[in-house]
């Protein structure tokens, strides 16, 4: 029989160490430490143990910045889905000019325009643009996640027309550009079974390009975000160039230092009856460190559910990334409580944590402008991704020998 004076649940040993219950979980995750359910099926950790770990190990930290070269390469790009320009932003900083970027959302489009006059921004659905050979050395887009209809085996350039991303091969296509970028969420991994991305490689490959993709980390590349996006890469056939991606940190930019200094601003509000739950979840902690009477009224019938449900009644911790940001901080199954504070985050905190300059401004109501930060790359991760395509281009780093995933993988198999 274990002695429970000596052992604590994450909550309890987070007030006696000044740690988040984030970080608590992580160590647990990865074996650092040991831990047991209870017989009310709380998580016990000892004390001890943690002090120890928390000694030895802890988070690598470096201080908050948005990157930026000091010498702009002569390397040219079009984006298509611009958004409110993350990625557009990032590529800059590295060095890369946008002749053009397209973009269907009003607000996102003031936005480009009000901040970056001088960019070439078409407000216009991209089934209308017309482009040139030659136009650009990047075609990058962030296109949406389409199932495709199948009708055989294979499905060739010609078979996806009336989704976004035929656009974007379109583009790909008509341009002909020496690099071709394509950004999504990591869930395309498994989106219908695998085929919708090994559709988009198939159509890339036809088109004259050697393709290879991977997920970046965002928290690992200079932005303080648990942010996952899945960055496909395309070398035009004919150019002696190897496929790299950026090189991941040996360190994180806690929340603390993202949020240092942030300036004020508007943001959401949480009514009261929520704002009294939060009130009681410590940094780090979800809607299981409510007493379970609470957990059953507050979760209603997805208390008997099961499963994660770990965005739910969620407040961030200062030592830890922030967990990805979504359109909304306030909605129940995504809320990003402030770390300290019983509130969303703020408009400015989140542009902050998606490294967006302080002097970029949003166009549009409160809501429009949480979902344009929401949508975006981060701007840090867009630097990243541009340093590492013209060292590309400059011939300055060698191809990765690690075979793409879906050549790994017998998950991408078409069926009949």
């Amino acid at each position: 029989m274990k002695n429970k004076q000596k052992y604590f649940t994450a909550g309890e040993a987070t007030k006696e160490l000044k740690i988040s219950i984030d970080t608590i979980r992580r160590w647990d995750k990865k074996g650092l430490i040991k831990s047991f359910r209870d017989e009310n099926n709380s998580r016990m950790f000892s004390l001890d143990e943690i002090k120890r770990i928390q000694n030895k190990t802890g988070n690598k930290t470096n201080k908050f910045k948005i990157l930026k070269n000091k010498n702009k390469s002569q390397y040219t790009a079009i984006e298509l889905f611009a958004g409110a320009g993350g990625t557009a932003i990032g590529m800059e900083n590295a060095g890369i000019e946008h002749i053009l970027l397209n973009e269907y959302d009003k607000h996102a489009c003031e936005t480009l325009r009000t901040n970056r006059p001088d960019w070439n921004v078409v407000e216009d659905d991209v089934r209308n643009l017309k482009f040139e050979e030659g136009q650009a050395d990047i075609v990058q887009g962030g296109f949406p996640c389409q199932t495709f209809s199948y009708a055989g085996k294979k499905m060739g350039f010609e078979d996806i027309r009336g989704t976004l991303f035929f656009e974007f091969a379109r583009c790909v296509k008509e341009v002909k550009p020496k690099i071709a970028i394509g950004e999504n969420v990591k869930g395309l991994l498994n989106h219908d079974n695998g085929r919708t991305l090994k559709t988009m490689i198939f159509v890339l490959e036809e088109l004259g390009y050697k393709v290879k993709y991977k997920v970046l980390r965002s928290q690992y590349l200079d932005v303080s975000q648990k942010r996952e996006r899945l960055i496909i890469i395309g070398v035009r056939n004919d150019l002696d160039i190897p496929i790299s991606f950026p090189k991941e940190k040996d360190y994180i930019i806690p929340l603390r230092e993202a949020l240092h200094k942030c300036p004020k601003s508007e943001g959401q509000k949480y009514p009261e009856h929520k704002k009294k739950i939060l009130e009681l979840i410590p940094p780090g902690g979800y809607w299981r460190e409510l007493p379970q009477k609470l957990q059953k009224e507050y979760m209603g019938a997805s208390f008997y559910m099961g499963g994660g449900k770990t965005g739910i009644a969620r407040r961030l911790s200062w030592d830890e990334p922030s967990l990805t940001l979504t359109c909304s901080p306030a909605q129940k199954q995504t809320e990003r409580c402030h770390p300290e504070e019983t509130r969303p985050l703020t408009v400015r905190e989140y542009a902050r944590i998606q490294t967006f300059p302080d002097n970029w401004k949003f166009a549009g109501s409160i809501s429009q402008q949480y979902k344009q930060i929401g949508n975006a790359v981060p701007v840090n991760l867009g630097y990243h991704i541009g340093n590492t395509i013209i060292q590309m281009l400059e011939g300055e780093i060698e191809e990765e020998t690690e075979e793409p995933i879906y050549k790994q993988q017998q998950m991408f198999a078409f069926t009949s």
